[in-house]
């Protein structure tokens, strides 16, 4: 009876940080091949209502050309700033990292904050861009599996899931 009152979980929740425990970026690096996977699932998100939307219209059969009206580009540009931006800074996923099982955490381990966000997917992307992909790339060479995205942010893509510890008494 004793040893049972001693694994209870207490009920009310105390609202300390989170510590991080036994986090190597080396040892949890993503893989590059889900890293491209990931990044091929959010290009097909980007371009899912412009293309889907030409495509519906060659169906239906408008004569003529078919025009992507400002309505669609409003709703494709939404899903991209909630894929790219609003997304990692809630859960550190995109949703081509959600389904790849990858997680954006800062080098510390700790959850990402806007400004990282900001500054990763922004002017790190940017600079990827500018690089013709090579910054992209450099994760498939180098031992932490960091991207000049995430050299710029400070910022790392893991794969595996955190584990609880227990707490000392």
């Amino acid at each position: 009876m004793a040893s049972a009152a001693k694994r209870a979980v207490p009920t009310t929740k105390s609202f300390q940080a989170e510590k991080i425990v036994d986090f190597s970026p080396e040892r949890l690096k993503a893989p590059f091949t889900l890293r491209c996977a990931a990044l091929s699932v959010d290009y097909i998100i980007l371009l899912i209502f412009p293309v889907g939307w030409l495509a519906l219209g060659k169906i239906l059969g408008e004569g003529g050309s078919v025009v992507i009206g400002a309505t669609i580009w409003v709703i494709g540009l939404l899903f991209f700033l909630a894929n790219f931006l609003v997304l990692p800074l809630f859960r550190g996923q995109t949703l081509g990292k959600m389904l790849t099982g990858l997680t954006i955490l800062n080098v510390d381990g700790t959850n990402l904050s806007i400004g990282t966000v900001l500054l990763r997917n922004t002017v790190g992307y940017l600079a990827t861009v500018l690089t013709l992909g090579i910054g992209f790339l450099i994760s498939a060479v180098n031992n932490s599996g960091r991207s000049l995205h995430d050299f710029i942010a400070g910022t790392v893509v893991v794969h595996g899931n955190k584990k609880q510890v227990e707490r000392e008494s």
